[in-house]
C-alpha cells in the first residue's frame, strides 16, 4: 500500500436535472492509501466530520469502467456497499445512524483516470434515489494529489 493525499469533490444536484454543479458542492482533503491488486486499484480513506460519517473508512476498488465503493465502521454497525457500472442500476440498503433506507444508484458516467501508479483522477456521475427521502444528481470526484 502506497499512502496518499487524495482530495473529493462532491456536487449533488436536486432533483435528477443536470443543472450546474455547484448546488450543494463538498469538497475535503485527507490521507488515504493507495493499493493495486491484479487488474484492480483501490482508494482507501478514513470519513471526516464534513461527511457526516465521520469514524468510518470508505474503500473503492476500480476494476475499469466499475467501481465499489463500501463504507464500513471498524467495530461493525453500519455498512454499505454501493456498485457503480455505467448505465446500470444499482438497488441496495443505505445504513444510517437513523436507520435503513431503500437506495436505487444509476450510474450516468464513470471517468477513470488512475493510472497503476497511485496517480490520477476518478469521476463518477450518479442518480441517486433514497426510497420516501430524496432524489438527487451527484458528481463525485477522487483526485491523487
Amino acid at each position: 500500500m502506497k499512502d496518499i493525499i487524495l482530495r473529493i469533490i462532491g456536487n449533488q444536484l436536486s432533483g435528477l436535472e443536470s443543472k450546474a454543479a455547484d448546488e450543494a458542492a463538498m469538497e475535503f482533503i485527507t490521507e488515504g492509501r493507495f493499493a493495486r491488486k491484479g487488474d484492480a486499484l483501490y482508494l482507501i480513506y478514513e470519513e471526516s466530520e464534513l461527511s457526516g460519517v465521520e469514524g468510518y473508512t470508505t474503500s473503492l476498488k476500480v476494476t475499469g469502467g466499475k467501481v465499489r465503493m463500501k463504507r464500513y465502521a471498524d467495530e461493525g454497525g453500519i455498512q454499505t456497499a454501493i456498485e457503480f457500472e455505467k448505465g446500470r442500476k444499482f438497488t441496495g440498503w443505505y445504513d444510517t445512524p437513523f436507520g435503513t433506507v431503500e437506495m436505487e444508484v444509476l450510474t450516468n458516467e464513470i471517468d477513470n483516470r488512475l493510472d497503476p501508479d497511485g496517480a490520477g483522477t476518478l469521476g463518477i456521475d450518479c442518480s441517486v434515489s433514497l426510497k420516501g427521502l430524496t432524489e438527487s444528481r451527484n458528481l463525485l470526484k477522487f483526485e491523487i494529489m
